[in-house]
C-alpha cells in the first residue's frame, strides 16, 4: 500500500479521533445517540424471515448499488452490494442512511393540493387538465442523473411539443456541453482511475462528491501504485490523499490545463484534428506559461512539472470539474495524452419518442425557467436556484418534505428507492457503459406512487406501467433481468471513439479567461455527502460525523487563510456575513491554511427551511451567494468565479 493510501485511512481515523474528542461535538454525540435512541417513527421489527436484498438508492447524485437488510418484508438496514462491479460492497453517507429517510417524519404521506389531502383520482384529473390547457407552455425540472424515468418524463414534453426538460447544475451536463456542443463529439466522457498511473483530478472532488464517488474510492484504493494530483482552490479531502495539491483558482482552471497543454505540444504531441494547427497557435500564443501564471498565480515550474509527470506516464487521465470551458481544455490534454480518457456509448431508448440523455442536458437551468405547468421530479430548486425558476402551476414529485414541496400548488408522493422499481444507467465518470436495475425490496406503507405510473396513465406512450418501461429498456440494453436482479450491473466495454472531434480552438481563446464577480473575495463551494446535496438535506444519522469546520452549534462555518482573516480583520470564531449572488448568509470563520489567499471555503447543502430537527434551521444557504455567470464564447452559464463581500458581524 502505497504513503497515500496509508494517509487516507489515517485521515479518516483521525477525523473521527478528532470528533470524538471535540467537548461540543461530543455533546452533539450525545444529543444523537439519545435521539436515534428513541425515534418515535421507527416502527417495531416483527418475527420474520431475514433477508439482504439488492437495491438501487437514489439518496445521492450518482446514485448507489445497495442491499438492505429486512425482516419479515420490513427495511431494517443498507449496506454496500458486494456483487455490483459500481460500488464493490462500498457506500456512500447518504444512501448509508437510506432506511432512516424512509421512516421519517418528513415524508409526504399523501397527495396534496394548496396544503390539503386530496385523491389521485384527482390529482391525475388536476394535472390532466393543466397539461391540456399549457399547450407546450410545459417543462420538466428532474434531480435524477441517471434514471430512465428521465425517459417518461422526456416523452410526455416531446408529445406536448415542448423541449423544456432541464436537469439540475451537475458535472454531466457541464460535461456534455464541452464533449458534444463545443468539440462535436459523441457518447458520454468516462474515467479509468483504477488502471491510470497518473491521475490528474482538476477540480474534481472525485473521493468525495464527485461523480460516483463510492466506485471512484473502490478505484483508488485498488490503484495502488498510481499517482493522484489534485488541483482546486481548496486542499479537500480528496486532496488531503494525494500525492501533490496544487493550489488553482476555480476560475483559472481552463487556463491552467492550457498551460499544461502547451508544454505537452511543445514535447511534440498532437492530435489528429481538423483544427489542432489552430489550436497550437491558439494556446501558443494565449497560454504561455507565463501568462497563465500572470493571470492565475500558478506558476510556469508547477505547470511544468505536471507536464512532465503526464508525458512520462503510461496511461494518465486529467478529470476535470467545474465549468465547460475547463472540462472542454481538459478533454483536449487527455486526447494529446492519448490516457485512460473513455468514451461510453449510449444505450438505446426504452421509449421512442423520449429525448437522448444528450437532449435532456441541452437546456441550462442557471438561465431560468418559465412554464405555465412545471413537473418538478425529486429535485429542490426552490432551495438552490429560487430566483430562476418561475411557473404558473408547481407539481412537485418526492418522496420527502423539501423547499420545493413546500412551494408547489400540487405535492405528489413517489415511493423511496427501497420501495419502486428504478434503475441507474451510467452514472456520469464511469470508465465503462453501466446499468443497474432496482426493485422493490420493502412494503409500501403510505398512499405513494411511482412517478412513471403517474405520467404513463396522463399520455399513451405505449407502456401501462414503469415497470414494462424498464423491461424495455433491458431488452434494449440487452441484459438479463433475472441476473440484474440479483443486484449484479450489466456492464458494457466499448468505446465510442474520438474520431472527427474538434479542440474547441475557435471558442477556447476566449473561454478559457477568467471570469470573476465583482465581489472583494473569491468563493469556493465544496460540498461534503454527510453534509447533504443539491436535492437532499442532512440524513438522519449524519449530524454526529459534521466537523466543526462545517457547522457549530446552529452556526455555518466558512474557512480561509490567516493572511485572508488578517486582510478582512477578523479571527478564528468571528461572526461575518458574505455578500454575493442574490443574497446574504451569516457564518463563524475558521482559519485553514489549506485555503488560497484570496478565497473563502464554504460548504454547500445547509440552511434548509424545510426538514427535520436536525437539517432544518442549521447553517446557512450557499446557493444564495453563488453568482451566476456566463462564460465567454461558450455563453454557457457557470456558478465558476463567484466572489462575495464579507463584513464582520
Amino acid at each position: 500500500m502505497s504513503v497515500a493510501r496509508r494517509a487516507f485511512i489515517q485521515m479518516s481515523v483521525g477525523a473521527s479521533v478528532g470528533i470524538l474528542f471535540t467537548p461540543t461535538v461530543w455533546t452533539a454525540l450525545d444529543d444523537v445517540s439519545i435521539w436515534t435512541q428513541n425515534w418515535p417513527w421507527i416502527p417495531t421489527l416483527k418475527y420474520g424471515e431475514i433477508k439482504n436484498q439488492p437495491a438501487v438508492s437514489k439518496m445521492c447524485e450518482s446514485g448507489c448499488a445497495v442491499k438492505v437488510r429486512t425482516v419479515a418484508g420490513q427495511a431494517f438496514g443498507t449496506e454496500g452490494n458486494t456483487d455490483n462491479p459500481l460500488s464493490g460492497g462500498g457506500i456512500c453517507p447518504m444512501c448509508a442512511n437510506g432506511v432512516q429517510v424512509m421512516y421519517s417524519p418528513t415524508r409526504i404521506k399523501a397527495p396534496r393540493l394548496n396544503g390539503a389531502e386530496i385523491s389521485w383520482d384527482e390529482a391525475r384529473k388536476i394535472v390532466a387538465e393543466k397539461l391540456a390547457a399549457a399547450g407546450s407552455r410545459v417543462a420538466v425540472i428532474s434531480g435524477d442523473q441517471s434514471g430512465t424515468i428521465n425517459e417518461v418524463f422526456s416523452a410526455l414534453l416531446t408529445s406536448k411539443g415542448s423541449d423544456g426538460f432541464y436537469a439540475m447544475p451537475c458535472e454531466m451536463q457541464t460535461a456534455d456541453k464541452a464533449w458534444r456542443g463545443l468539440m462535436g463529439g459523441s457518447g458520454q466522457i468516462g474515467y479509468d482511475l483504477e488502471n491510470a498511473d497518473v491521475v490528474l483530478l482538476a477540480g474534481a472532488d472525485a473521493l468525495e462528491s464527485w461523480g460516483p464517488t463510492v466506485a471512484n474510492m473502490q478505484a483508488f484504493a485498488a490503484n495502488d501504485s498510481g499517482k493522484f494530483i489534485f488541483a482546486g482552490p481548496m486542499q479537500t479531502r480528496t486532496a488531503a490523499v494525494t500525492s501533490k495539491w496544487v493550489p488553482v483558482p476555480t476560475e483559472g482552471m481552463a487556463a491552467f490545463t492550457l498551460g499544461i497543454c502547451y508544454y505537452v505540444m511543445q514535447a511534440g504531441r498532437s492530435v489528429d484534428a481538423a483544427d489542432f494547427e489552430q489550436f497550437k497557435s491558439m494556446v501558443t500564443s494565449n497560454y504561455t506559461p507565463a501568462k497563465v501564471e500572470a493571470t492565475i498565480g500558478v506558476s510556469a515550474d508547477a505547470m511544468a512539472d505536471i507536464a512532465r509527470t503526464l508525458l512520462t506516464a503510461r496511461n494518465p487521465v486529467v478529470v476535470p470539474a467545474g465549468s465547460v470551458a475547463g472540462d472542454a481544455a481538459a478533454f483536449a490534454l487527455n486526447m494529446l495524452l492519448g490516457g485512460a480518457m473513455k468514451v461510453l456509448p449510449e444505450f438505446d431508448k426504452a421509449i421512442d419518442t423520449a429525448m437522448s440523455r444528450s437532449e435532456m442536458l441541452q437546456k441550462d437551468i442557471r438561465q431560468g425557467v418559465s412554464a405555465d405547468l412545471l413537473l418538478v421530479y425529486e429535485a429542490n430548486p426552490a432551495y438552490v436556484l429560487p430566483e430562476q425558476v418561475k411557473a404558473g402551476f408547481t407539481v412537485a414529485f418526492d418522496s420527502v418534505e423539501t423547499e420545493t414541496t413546500a412551494a408547489a400548488d400540487l405535492v405528489l408522493p413517489t415511493p423511496h428507492s427501497y420501495e419502486r422499481f428504478d434503475d441507474m444507467v451510467s452514472p456520469y465518470g464511469m470508465p465503462v457503459a453501466t446499468y443497474t436495475l432496482g426493485a422493490p425490496v420493502s412494503k409500501l406503507t403510505l398512499d405513494v406512487r411511482n412517478a412513471g405510473d403517474f405520467v404513463l396513465g396522463l399520455v399513451d406512450l405505449g407502456f401501462e406501467s414503469f415497470e414494462e418501461v424498464l423491461d424495455a429498456k433491458i431488452a434494449a440494453i440487452g441484459a438479463n433481468k433475472r441476473r440484474l436482479m440479483s443486484g449484479s450491473a450489466h456492464v458494457v466495454g466499448a468505446s465510442a471513439g474520438v474520431g472527427g472531434v474538434s479542440l474547441a480552438s475557435n471558442v477556447l481563446g476566449k473561454a478559457a479567461v477568467p471570469v470573476k464577480g465583482s465581489g472583494a473575495v473569491a468563493l469556493a463551494p465544496y460540498t461534503l455527502l454527510n453534509v447533504g446535496t443539491a436535492n437532499r438535506a442532512t440524513t438522519p444519522n449524519a449530524p454526529c460525523t459534521i466537523s466543526n469546520n462545517q457547522l457549530l452549534g446552529d452556526n455555518m462555518v466558512v474557512m480561509m487563510a490567516s493572511a485572508t482573516a488578517k486582510k478582512l480583520g477578523v479571527d478564528v470564531g468571528s461572526k461575518v456575513k458574505l455578500s454575493g449572488g442574490n443574497g446574504e448568509c451569516v457564518a463563524l470563520v475558521q482559519i485553514y491554511e489549506g485555503v488560497l489567499p484570496g478565497v473563502v471555503a464554504a460548504p454547500l447543502g445547509m440552511g434548509h427551511t424545510v426538514g427535520d430537527e436536525f437539517s432544518k434551521g442549521k447553517g446557512d444557504n450557499v446557493y444564495r451567494i453563488l453568482t451566476v455567470s456566463s462564460e465567454a464564447a461558450t455563453g454557457t452559464s457557470t456558478w465558476a468565479g463567484s466572489t462575495v463581500n464579507i463584513a464582520k458581524i
